[in-house]
């Protein structure tokens, strides 16, 4: 069983034989985990809808390639923010170092005039739409049944340029840290 808040800044990367559609190859990043279940960020899913376009209601954000990420299957119609701004005066939540999730309507929008207005060109931030959810214990049965590994969130992988890359990059990083996890070999005879 898991303490309560154990698997917040974690990210959960799929295994290769979690199939589920909505999960597959997708690394989530926990923003929230207690007793009472868990809420994370697909960071790696990338939408066709662009930020300028999906904000266009409430902010100019002027011409922007940037798109908003698909962050789960769960209400899919709520918004929500990851950035790397720890040093902006707000009452934002650390998930992991370097990363924040939005607390208000107020920081959404610092966050988004700071990073367009040229002000703050190091900031990155990612916007999401939906996010994924588990009931208490639901996550922490699919870790035990081996459909998710996990490592700590960093913001590298957070805001990686190619979010494509993200998932191969953190299993990476897993394998290397443990060494134990068999890596997927081209070639049977190489084993």
């Amino acid at each position: 069983m898991f303490e309560s808040d154990l698997l917040k800044g974690q990210f959960l990367v799929a295994a290769r034989q979690l199939n589920d559609p909505d999960f597959y190859k997708t690394v989530v990043l926990i923003v929230e985990h207690s007793d009472e279940g868990a809420m994370g960020l697909v960071v790696n899913r990338p939408s066709s809808l662009n930020v300028a376009t999906a904000l266009s209601h409430e902010f100019d954000v002027g011409q922007s390639d940037d798109l908003v990420y698909v962050g789960g299957p769960v209400d899919r119609n709520a918004l929500f923010m990851l950035h790397s701004g720890e040093d902006l005066d707000c009452c934002d939540r650390v998930v992991a170092p370097g990363i924040m999730t939005v607390a208000d309507h107020d920081t959404f929008s610092s966050v988004i005039r700071s990073a367009h207005d040229g002000e703050r060109p190091e900031l990155a931030y990612r916007i999401f739409h939906g996010c994924a959810g588990w009931a208490p214990e639901q996550l922490e049965g699919e870790v035990e049944r081996g459909d998710w590994l996990t490592v700590p969130a960093c913001p590298d992988a957070t805001f990686f340029e190619d979010p494509y890359q993200v998932w191969d990059v953190s299993i990476a990083r897993i394998f290397r840290a443990n060494r134990l996890v068999p890596q997927l070999v081209q070639n049977p005879e190489w084993n």
